[in-house]
């Protein structure tokens, strides 16, 4: 199947059309996998259309990323059938080596946000999953002329895009974010930056929250961090894309146009720190930005985090909900046992599901939202 882009609003009839029709197997795959719909459960269903955003904001990215990005959509029981209603949204960030294509089935949609629905614990909204994976693996959901300006592409492209092509509640009162691993970092890095655009957001396991460079071991070869990226540098399968956190993250915070092939520096070269380019890391660090940001954070109408208490991010997370806390930023911050990623389908659908249906605001009861 191959997503497309719909002209306009009168064009989304007809792209769901192609898409419900072409891709009626994938959807029945999709209901009847795993971890999604169990075959006890009659309840109405949602649908997830998968379509493709053209990002300007990714134009021209020095690494050749496609500037038109794939990106699921989750639509709730009564979309199709009440056409005068319209619905909050929730954009969900997926964690690095991920894709979209992979991830919606990895947390259990459509089926997880259909139990919520019919059970009560959740209430309809749409569900919006970007894929961000780039060249090496993940954009960091940052800003650099290497990969592309992904806050812009997030907050604005994409919002956009969505806001005029489904019948959603533009604004932020109604709009939320969350994210998983280096989606949690970018929640926390756009939620920061970007206040007037969503009302509630949700940090999930959220990595790179320090980031700050050491040099190896004074024994330890460092021809691995200069080698030139391969076919496939870390090994991974999973999907057909190539994982390479280090040159993700260069790419991401340390762009240098003027270096080509790649395009970025690496905080560490030869086995010697770079203090310059570890101090741009460290910049990009939520828990540096967070005190010069605070009084963005506090225009939230809720906040909330969680970690895994044997995942290994969990000293850091706890740091970051300490940091909160001192600047006197209202959250929730929940443990649980698990490690980094073998509760999330779980997580979403009793956690951050109904979080979202107690803080964004819904059209009211018998009412409908017009444009």
């Amino acid at each position: 199947m191959n997503p497309r882009s719909a002209p306009g609003r009168g064009g989304r009839a007809a792209r769901a059309a192609v898409w419900l029709a072409a891709g009626a197997a994938a959807m029945l795959a999709f209901n009847a996998s795993g971890q999604a719909l169990r075959s006890s459960d009659k309840i109405a269903g949602g649908v997830v259309e998968r379509i493709r955003v053209h990002g300007k904001s990714l134009e021209g990215n020095l690494e050749g990323d496609p500037a038109d990005r794939d990106v699921a959509v989750y639509l709730p029981p009564s979309y199709a059938t009440n056409h005068r209603r319209r619905y909050p949204v929730l954009y969900l960030l997926h964690g690095y080596g991920r894709t979209m294509e992979g991830w919606v089935p990895f947390i259990g949609l459509p089926g997880s946000a259909d139990r919520d629905i019919a059970s009560g614990t959740a209430r309809e909204m749409i569900l919006v999953i970007p894929d961000a994976n780039t060249l090496y693996g993940g954009s960091m959901y940052s800003s650099s002329p290497t990969t592309g300006d992904w806050e812009r592409f997030i907050t604005h492209d994409l919002v956009s895009y969505i806001d005029a092509h489904y019948r959603t509640i533009a604004n932020r009162d109604s709009r939320g974010l969350a994210g998983h691993s280096m989606g949690g970092y970018g929640a926390w890095r756009i939620a920061m930056k970007y206040p007037e655009v969503y009302s509630s957001v949700y940090g999930l396991s959220a990595c790179c929250l320090l980031n700050s460079p050491r040099p190896p071991a004074e024994n330890a070869a460092p021809a691995a961090q200069r080698r030139a990226p391969q076919a496939n540098p870390n090994g991974d399968t999973g999907h057909g894309h190539p994982v390479n956190v280090l040159y993700g993250e260069a790419a991401a915070w340390s762009p240098n146009p003027m270096k080509p092939p790649l395009f970025f520096d690496l905080p560490v070269e030869d086995g010697k720190l770079q203090p310059a380019i570890a101090d741009k890391w460290i910049a990009n660090s939520p828990l540096a930005m967070v005190d010069q940001y605070a009084a963005n954070l506090k225009e939230y109408r809720a906040i909330a985090m969680e970690c895994g208490l044997q995942d290994t991010l969990i000293g850091s997370n706890r740091e970051f909900h300490e940091a909160l806390d001192r600047l006197g930023i209202r959250h929730t911050f929940e443990t649980f046992e698990g490690h980094h990623s073998d509760h999330l389908e779980e997580r979403i659908e009793q956690k951050v599901l109904p979080f979202f249906s107690s803080h964004l605001t819904f059209p009211k009861e018998g009412a409908s939202r017009q444009k």
